[in-house]
């Protein structure tokens, strides 16, 4: 719970969270060499080259201290400055006599070692100027025989940043992290291969899928080339048992039916006769769920408004109430239009059933697409709404069984094409007619 805002700040897709594994350590490496190594190593060189500068200074100090008058002094300092390549002044100016403390740049930070070092080893220091524009150090000295000012290049006490060290490791990184993203970019190519066949197979679209990549993503493309093939096997069996039952079934009503015709007709023969009527509509809605449960045809792309239009133009040809009241897109859809055609078509037929009239919506969105069903029936109550999508439910008195000849396979029919076309079917309460809202939710 403490973590959870830093997981919401984690990449959630595969290419982001690798190439975070990769990144992470190398820009680590990197802040640990720079940090650690180069720095620590800069203060150990700055302390090193600012030591032996103190002996030089000492060594300045020592011929100011013990020169018998100023101009002596001068002579002898001269004869140093040559040699040790120093700009002294001695007697020190009165600007530079007065200055007190040290100055160095903001940024400057191995100006820290090298004031610290030459406090530590010269006791009398005045001053110590490094924020100048002539990248030199000055060092202002108390003598017996007045200030002593001492000049010298900055790169005597501090070593040089090393460019081409850190050019090359940042170019090295680089190049080193542009072939690992490649590599890791051939090595995710086939989870996403896999991901999108897993996918589309949720739509029922079979994409040539060829197992390919690493022993494990070989192994997990296998399982799903079973899987899938299990699955259609299942569907065709179940297709083909469906198919033959009912088929099977035929021959005995019509048996029935025609050892019926030939009674005489009463009361009893009548209500036989409804019987029959009943079997037969039970043995064409086996039929029908099992020619749903097989494929329909090609998936197609067409525009979703067109598609619905059209359909809701065949039901008002069948004298149905209903209309199209919103949807002005051009957007299109892959989907099967004859099975998706048939679970609107159950929809629609089901409102305007146990209602007078029904209204069809549609919403279009980056991630999908919705087509809602609203009628002005006395609905469902939201805690039998998903029992009334399962096969040969029928709810009384919510819908009621006398507005209707279905058998109860019209909503699983439809909640079936929609699992096939990798959607669902959700039910809820239209606040358009106040009765029920059927929508169909299909991914793009």
């Amino acid at each position: 719970m403490k973590f959870r805002w830093l997981k919401q700040m984690m990449p959630r897709g595969l290419y982001g969270r690798a190439a975070l594994i990769l990144i992470l350590p190398v820009v680590t490496i990197q802040l640990v060499v720079s940090v650690v190594f180069i720095q620590r190593h800069f203060e150990r060189v700055t302390q090193q080259m600012t030591e032996g500068m103190v002996r030089e200074i000492a060594l300045l100090d020592q011929v100011a201290t013990n020169a018998p008058t100023a101009e002596v002094a001068r002579e002898r300092l001269d004869v140093l400055d040559k040699t040790l390549n120093f700009a002294s002044q001695f007697p020190a100016p009165a600007n530079l006599a007065s200055q007190r403390g040290d100055t160095r740049s903001f940024f400057d930070l191995t100006g820290i070692v090298v004031i610290s070092t030459l406090r530590a080893n010269l006791s009398q220091i005045r001053s110590i100027d490094l924020d100048n524009n002539t990248n030199s150090v000055r060092v202002v000295q108390e003598t017996p025989n007045g200030p002593l000012a001492v000049t010298f290049a900055r790169s005597r006490v501090s070593a040089s940043n090393p460019h081409q060290l850190l050019v090359l490791m940042v170019f090295v990184s680089i190049l080193m992290t542009l072939i690992a993203y490649i590599f890791l970019r051939n090595q995710l190519r086939p989870i996403r291969r896999l991901s999108h066949a897993a996918e589309e197979f949720g739509k029922g679209r079979n994409l040539n899928y060829r197992v390919s990549g690493a022993t494990e993503v070989r192994a997990a493309g296998r399982a799903f080339l079973d899987m899938r093939n299990r699955i259609e096997r299942q569907i065709e069996q179940r297709t083909l048992m469906l198919s033959g039952v009912s088929h099977d079934l035929r021959t005995p009503l019509t048996r029935l039916r025609l050892g019926l015709s030939m009674m005489e007709e009463n009361d009893e023969v009548r209500a036989m006769e409804r019987d029959v009527d009943e079997m037969g509509r039970l043995v064409d809605a086996f039929l029908e769920f099992s020619r749903d449960g097989a494929s329909q045809g090609e998936p197609e792309t067409l525009p979703i408004c067109g598609f619905v239009a059209g359909v809701v133009e065949d039901m008002r040809r069948m004298g149905r109430d209903v209309a199209l009241v919103d949807c002005d897109s051009e957007e299109e859809a892959t989907f099967r239009p004859d099975a998706l055609k048939r679970a609107l078509a159950n929809l629609i037929g089901n409102a305007v059933r146990y209602g007078t009239r029904a209204e069809i919506t549609v919403s279009i969105a980056r991630t999908g697409w919705r087509i809602a069903v609203h009628d002005d029936g006395p609905g469902i109550p939201p805690e039998r709404r998903e029992e009334a999508i399962r096969p040969f439910t029928r709810l009384d008195p919510a819908r009621n069984q006398d507005r209707g000849q279905g058998v109860g396979l019209g909503l699983s029919i439809t909640a079936d094409i929609l699992r096939r076309h990798g959607g669902s079917l959700k039910l809820g309460r239209s606040e358009r007619l106040g009765g029920l809202m059927a929508e169909m939710i299909l991914p793009r």
